[in-house]
């Protein structure tokens, strides 16, 4: 049975392990060599839906086949000013795509509430 969320459970999912990464980034601004990193949309995509697209073998003599995977989602920054310490977080970019990723995670979770708002008046409608 599919998730009564829809896609906005696996939405809040992602965006709240994006500001762990982009709050880790913040708080690792002024430390040497630090590489800053973010989660790649396309590649958390692709693997939400690698489930879906992978081969079965249904008989014990077709080839084995790995699946056709991008890998981790999380990669490296590249910077536009890295700093002389070798840090490669800028701190008012990083600010923007928290507040960004917020925003993102607000409206999923909003979404979310509507759902679970609409469930509960069908509910209570059937009594």
């Amino acid at each position: 049975m599919e998730s009564i969320f829809g896609i906005h459970e696996a939405a809040l999912l992602y965006r709240a392990k994006r500001m762990d990464v982009i709050a880790a980034n913040l708080a690792n601004a002024d430390t040497p060599n630090y590489q800053a990193r973010d989660l790649d949309f396309a590649s958390a995509l692709d693997g939400a839906f690698a489930g879906a697209t992978q081969l079965k073998a249904t008989d014990p003599r077709h080839l084995a086949l790995n699946p056709l995977t991008s890998g981790d989602a999380l990669k490296y920054r590249i910077p536009h000013q890295p700093s002389l310490d070798g840090n490669t977080v800028e701190s008012d970019l990083e600010s923007a795509r928290y507040a960004e990723n917020a925003v993102s995670y607000q409206a999923s979770l909003l979404f979310a509430n509507n759902r679970i708002s609409t469930l509960r008046a069908a509910l209570a409608g059937g009594r």
